[in-house]
Formats: structure tokens, sequence, C-alpha cells
């Protein structure tokens, strides 16, 4: 049996790969802040795993390394981090923090206690300036905003103590990452989340540009099938998790219609106001450009997922449509047991 370290353990992803993991009879030990992560997404069916998790910061050296300590930890998982853009636009100096720095506090235990595999939630959103599509893991044009730079960065300090200290290290570039448990409340929720959101409660959805834009999505189960195969790779590692299809948004809102019912045509928003419940971005001798957020809500993304099906015999099982109805099943769910509360938060 194998003991495996889970960081942000009460997010979307980290609480989905415990639950995994749990039922495969893995001992677990799952720290998470609680900034982003939340109690609901600990709930499963059979199991419960909020009096499991440690709440703990991965920037707290003392506190990162006393789970070390005991020198039992197999693997690292290292899904904790700040992943929403505009969170990491308007306050740089944290992302870089919790995204660089916490992966540094990670890896240096990781190497003094000797654990058989990290690996890294990492971001396609580092391709957002490629223009050769489907994009392989090899080569790309490097990022501009933030947060994939501090994946980028991150993924650079991986491969430093892979290469140093002999460590095997693997980074996961998830896609847009879509299933239950996907976050629907926050501020600036995922597309797929904020599209169901608005059309449970019979809202007019805004959507930016002309909604022709296309990205490429992947349902968590298969990332985390893909996940646990990397596991046993040695050396250092970067992996596209990707369906290696993309989607327009008025396709996905679309089939989310049709799934859910509603007939309700959505509104189409100007470019510049896309990230406007973040006033700070705005402001300044410097505000943020028009034409990166344009940028931003027109790129189109498609990666390459043939290298993870050679080396790991890994392909997506779950299509659109049949990720779509679990997602919307599991939102309404959760948005009828939180009643109007829900509501206020959106």
């Amino acid at each position: 049996m194998s003991k495996v370290l889970i960081t942000g353990a009460a997010g979307f992803i980290g609480s989905q790969l415990a639950y995994r993991l749990w039922k495969a009879g893995e001992q677990l030990v799952l720290i998470d802040n609680f900034s982003y992560g939340k109690q609901d997404n600990l709930e499963f069916p059979d199991h419960s795993f909020a009096d499991e998790v440690i709440r703990m910061d991965i920037r707290d050296r003392k506190g990162v390394e006393s789970l070390f300590a005991n020198g039992d930890i197999d693997y690292v998982y290292n899904i904790a981090g700040i992943a929403p853009l505009p969170d990491c636009q308007t306050d740089p100096q944290e992302a870089i923090d919790v995204n660089v720095t916490g992966t540094v506090n990670l890896l240096e235990n990781a190497r003094k206690y000797g654990i058989k595999k990290f690996i890294l939630a990492s971001t396609n959103a580092m391709y957002e300036n490629e223009t050769v599509f489907p994009t392989k893991e090899n080569s790309f044009a490097l990022p501009t905003l933030i947060y994939p730079n501090t994946k980028y960065t991150a993924e650079r300090f991986c491969e430093s103590y892979c290469r140093t200290y002999g460590m095997n290290v693997t980074c996961l570039r998830f896609s847009n990452v879509y299933g239950p448990h996907v976050d629907c409340l926050r501020k600036q929720p995922p597309f797929v989340a904020y599209m169901v959101r608005e059309l449970y409660y019979d809202r007019t959805p805004i959507f930016h540009s002309d909604g022709n834009q296309r990205r490429d999505y992947i349902y968590v189960d298969d990332l985390i099938r893909l996940a646990i195969l990397v596991r046993d790779s040695e050396g250092f590692d970067c992996v596209n998790v990707s369906s290696n299809k993309n989607y327009s948004v008025n396709e996905m809102y679309a089939i989310a219609s049709r799934i859910m019912g509603k007939n309700i045509a959505a509104d189409y928003a100007d470019d510049a106001h896309y990230w406007e419940k973040y006033p700070a971005l705005y402001s300044g001798k410097y505000p943020i450009k028009t034409q990166i957020l344009t940028h931003e809500i027109n790129k189109y993304s498609l990666c390459d997922n043939s290298y993870a099906k050679e080396k790991y015999g890994w392909e997506p099982e779950v299509d659109m449509e049949e990720g779509l109805k679990r997602l919307i099943e599991a939102e309404c769910r959760l948005l009828d047991s939180l009643g109007s509360n829900a509501d206020k938060n959106s």
C-alpha cells in the first residue's frame, strides 16, 4: 500500500483524486489551506474526507516538513495553487509565492526524504501564445499572463530538481478540466460552471466575443486516470492532458441547454469588460490592455495527446455529451441543496 500526499485536497481535482486513491486502498495525507478548497468537495456518497484534511499552506516550511519527516511518503501530487487568471493578475506576488515558492518547498522536502515520484498540476494555459495546433509538449511560444508564467516557472524548478538530484517528476499540463464539483460559485467561475449556473437560475448568461472561440476540455475522471498512470515513470516529463478535441462556447452552451431543457438566448459583451469584477486591473498608470483581454477571450486551444497515448497507453473515455450530463446533474444537486444562499454568491 502506497502513502500519497495530495495538496489542494479540498479542491475540485484534488478531492476527486483523493477519492479515487482511497477507493484503491491507498494511505492518504491530505492538505489544503481552504483559500479555494471547499468542504462540499470532501463529501462522497460512501466516504467523507472532512475530518482528514489538514489545514495547511504549501508555503509552510515547518508544517510541510513535518508531513515528510517519517520518510514514508511515496508520492506527492501538488494540486494546490492559485489558478483563476484574474486572481493571479490582481495579486501577482501571491500567485508567484503559492504556485512557485510553494512548489519548491514541496520539492525540497521530497528530495530530502526520498519520495518515489512528484507530480505537478500544470496547465495548457502556458500555450496561450501558440499558433501551431494541435500543440505538442516539446515546443511552444512562451506565455504572457501571470498564471501560466507561474506554472512555467514551477515546471523549470521541477526539471532542475530532476536534473540536479535525480528525482522523478512529471508535470501534467491540464486542458480545461470539467466535471462534478467544478466551482460554480466563485467570483469568476470557469466557463462551463458559469453557464450551468446561469441556466439553473433561468438567467441570461453573458459571454464575450461572438461565442465561436474554441477550447479543448478534459473530463476530470480521465485526467485522474492519467495522473495515476504516470506515477511509475522515471526522470522528468511534461504531458498534455487533453481530449485532442475542442468545442466553441456556442456549441457547449447548446449542449448544456438541451440537457437542461432550457431555451435562453445568451448575450454577448465587449471584450474590454471581461474582468470587470476585478477593478484593480483597470486602474493605475498602466491598466490592463484591451488587446490582452481580447487575446485571452478569443485564443484557440487544441493540445496533442498522442504522447500520453504512446507512453502511457492512455486515452480519454468520457465524451463531452456524457461529461456535461454528469456535471449538470451534480451541480444542480449542489445548487438545490444551497437554495437561495448560492444565488447570493453568484
